[in-house]
């Protein structure tokens, strides 16, 4: 931890209270509350006093009393240090377990949100984490080069507050890009860069439902989608999906005002939507007057036959939001996704954006435009498909080869994971539990099922993984579930 710096505002000079005894309070409190963390040397009583405007008298008196009380140690010629061995002091512990008994704590979206499962990666550990790209593969001696530049060209625009929707080269190269590989029909204008594809979601329930109404969600689906709309308070309506495709005939319940789907590589199930089953789902948006989020979920990556054509440019009136992000085929910690939004909505929704927080650092945002534009992420992009496919034919194999006890494979041919059943009568969030445990990452399939009962399964990614780690990798889970089983 850094040099510490405390401001004169920590003292009241109009109260009745000595300003050394405040300061002690104030220290003290931080350092109960573990904003101090143990052995954080506090700063030296002459500096100190010039930063509070006070005598050296007051702090060295402060610091007098927190050392009486066990909190802090000094010794000659150093720094006050706070004692590694404290515990909570009692007011502390009282304070939070009064915090832990009240039921209000948060709001009704507050609460449906902080209630949603959330899949996070493990530093350190890719086995089998889904949607992970291999980081040694990116070329980031030419994005380093791209950054400094957008860094030294202080004359551009990439510091301050505007360009709320996106920075124009990005939107431009976003909305050539679409066109060429994905038949998306836009101009720059309609597109609106956000801070992730979550952000995005996240915009577009705020903007688009009021509480009671009707949504079209995938069962099973995405999570991160369930919990944007389940947070503004929709009705979400399950629409099937099995390997045979999506079944819009058994959806219960009223006509929705919003359909979300997945259709070039259904998450989780990694199936594509044939092309009669998105102009049907495309009608059904017309005919009901609702919105159609077409969120391209791992569309980069599809290894078997011809891409199929976007919704949206299928879309003749115009009911389609294209949603993508950047996430799997540059690095997810760049966090910027986008949304193609329809005529009728484009141009309204700035301020929303700027509110809601999500759009993405400007910054970045100027080093991905030059990356596009200069040609480096479309060659990227086709050098990692090719490496991915192999890597898909090799995992499938491996798995099949070792796992076929108890892995079934769903025959999706897209995304940078692979889809299975699990054989009875694992559980596999049990099974995910006990794996976390030997430092291996499985993502449960039945947790992507919101209504009824689910189906037990797993998504393994295999992105990152070179041969000799698969074999490491799929040995652990073996054992795992010759254990489990056993």
């Amino acid at each position: 931890m850094g040099d510490l710096s405390f401001d004169s505002s920590v003292l009241d000079r109009s109260a009745t209270t000595p300003l050394h005894r405040q300061l002690y309070d104030y220290i003290r409190d931080l350092i109960a509350h573990r904003v101090l963390a143990p052995e954080t040397r506090l700063p030296a009583t002459r500096r100190l006093a010039e930063n509070l405007g006070v005598s050296r008298n007051t702090v060295v008196a402060a610091y007098a009393q927190l050392e009486s009380d066990g909190l802090v140690i000094a010794r000659h010629g150093s720094r006050c240090q706070i004692l590694a061995s404290l515990s909570t002091p009692p007011d502390a512990a009282a304070e939070a377990s009064s915090s832990a008994g009240d039921a209000q704590l948060l709001s009704r979206r507050g609460t449906v949100m902080a209630g949603q499962i959330v899949h996070t990666a493990i530093p350190g550990q890719v086995a089998f984490h889904p949607g992970t790209p291999d980081l040694r593969q990116f070329p980031f001696k030419i994005w380093r080069k791209l950054l400094a530049r957008q860094l030294q060209a202080t004359t551009q625009p990439v510091f301050g507050y505007h360009s709320i929707s996106g920075h124009p080269r990005l939107r431009e190269a976003i909305a050539r890009n679409l066109a060429t590989s994905r038949g998306v029909r836009c101009d720059p204008e309609q597109v609106i860069v956000t801070a992730g594809a979550q952000a995005a979601l996240d915009l577009l329930a705020r903007l688009l439902l009021d509480p009671g109404d009707t949504v079209w969600m995938e069962e099973p689906g995405y999570p991160g989608a369930h919990s944007a709309f389940a947070a503004a308070g929709a009705a979400i309506a399950a629409l099937p999906v099995d390997e045979r495709g999506w079944h819009a005939d058994r959806v219960a319940g009223p006509l929705p005002r919003l359909i979300y789907l997945t259709p070039s590589c259904h998450a989780p199930l990694g199936v594509t939507m044939v092309v009669e089953h998105r102009r049907l789902l495309a009608e059904i948006a017309r005919r009901s007057g609702a919105w159609l989020i077409e969120d391209d979920f791992d569309a980069e990556y599809r290894f078997t036959g011809p891409a199929l054509p976007a919704i949206q440019g299928l879309d003749a009136a115009g009911r389609t939001i294209y949603l993508g992000t950047f996430a799997k085929a540059v690095f997810p910690a760049l966090r910027i996704g986008f949304v193609v939004l329809p005529h009728a909505l484009a141009g309204r929704v700035e301020s929303a954006v700027f509110y809601a927080g999500a759009y993405a650092p400007l910054l970045l945002q100027g080093t991905l435009a030059a990356f596009m534009d200069e040609g480096h992420f479309a060659r990227h992009l086709r050098r990692m498909r090719l490496l991915y496919a192999e890597r898909r034919r090799l995992f499938c194999e491996l798995c099949q080869s070792h796992l076929a006890s108890w892995l079934e494979p769903i025959d999706g041919y897209a995304g940078m994971q692979t889809s299975w059943w699990l054989r009875p009568p694992l559980d596999d969030r049990r099974l995910a539990e006990e794996a976390r445990r030997r430092s291996i990452v499985l993502t449960p399939l039945s947790e992507f099922y919101h209504h009824g009962e689910p189906r037990q399964g797993l998504i393994l990614g295999f992105a990152p993984l070179r041969e000799a780690e698969m074999h490491v990798g799929l040995k652990s889970l073996r054992d795992l579930l010759e254990d489990m089983a056993g």
